[in-house]
């Protein structure tokens, strides 16, 4: 048996042991607690951070407004169409605050918008970069939204029309004896270096080098400060509205896939299509967004 010493030094251990617990728990407590403390200090601090960024940026928004509408205003004239308005803006206004103006006079979406001034104007230029003055007359190409519709409804209307009337298989356009005549012919000698897997803006100069059905010499000049597209051969240069094109279709030509087909649609019908061999396709797609915005 134990003695009363051993059974009194037991106990004063077991005391000892629990006294220990709890200093080891509350000790743990205060450093959670301290944790807490910190880690919500700092999200403090960062939140505080992320408001002081976002004020900064608002007063910074706030005070270009202020600059721009502070700034004087030009009225110049704007063309579209043949069409002319009268638009009034502050001097610092950008290119593509003029475009979201224009939206509603002339009825065509800001991003199709094309604004010339000596050039193709660039959204983040100002009104004071490009030199406008109360004498500037400024060209606007572009579509309207309406006509845009109008044309692809036409299109779709004519392609269900095809389909239901010819094969189920579509025959390539250079399988066709109409283009096949012209493509025997084989690459001119003049034809621009054609790119595949690339999208290339038009030129500063006409593209030349190409075919019509007739096999003779066609050069395109897009002429967006008149909204025209100059088709010339060594007969004539048709002149053409860009606006009156209804549709362009497009198609490589199969072993050399680096040049394509184009047909431009000048009337209501297939008939009315004026077709154009060795098309470099590297500009396939800026010809299309050059007629039809984009």
């Amino acid at each position: 048996m134990e003695s009363p010493e051993e059974i009194n030094g037991h106990s004063e251990a077991k005391d000892e042991t629990k006294v220990v617990e709890c200093a080891v728990k509350e000790e743990s407590s205060e450093c959670t607690a301290k944790e807490k403390s910190i880690e919500s200090a700092v999200k403090a601090i960062a939140t505080e951070s992320v408001v002081e960024e976002q004020t900064t940026e608002s007063a910074d928004k706030d005070e270009a407004c202020d600059l721009i509408l502070d700034s004087p205003s030009v009225e110049f004239t704007i063309i579209h169409n043949k069409d002319k308005y009268t638009v009034s803006m502050p001097l610092l206004s950008t290119i593509a605050q003029l475009k979201d103006k224009l939206v509603d006079m002339i009825g065509v979406p800001s991003k199709m918008q094309k604004i010339m001034i000596k050039g193709l104007a660039k959204d983040d230029q100002t009104l004071e970069s490009l030199n406008v003055s109360s004498s500037s007359k400024i060209m606007v190409v572009g579509a309207k939204l309406q006509d845009i519709v109008a044309v692809s409804v036409a299109n779709v209307e004519e392609e269900s029309g095809s389909s239901k009337s010819g094969s189920s298989v579509k025959e390539p356009l250079c399988k066709k004896k109409l283009h096949l005549k012209v493509l025997e012919r084989g690459i001119p000698d003049d034809a621009l270096v054609g790119i595949l897997n690339i999208k290339d803006p038009l030129p500063p100069h006409p593209l030349s080098g190409m075919l019509n059905k007739h096999g003779g010499k066609v050069r395109l000049t897009f002429k967006l400060e008149v909204d025209q597209l100059w088709i010339g051969t060594k007969e004539r240069t048709q002149k053409v509205a860009m606006n009156t094109i209804r549709h362009v279709v497009s198609e490589p030509i199969e072993g050399h896939e680096e040049y394509h087909i184009v047909g431009f649609q000048l009337g209501t019908t297939e008939a009315s299509r004026y077709w154009v061999y060795w098309v470099p396709a590297q500009y396939v797609d800026s010809i299309k967004e050059a007629i039809f915005g984009g």
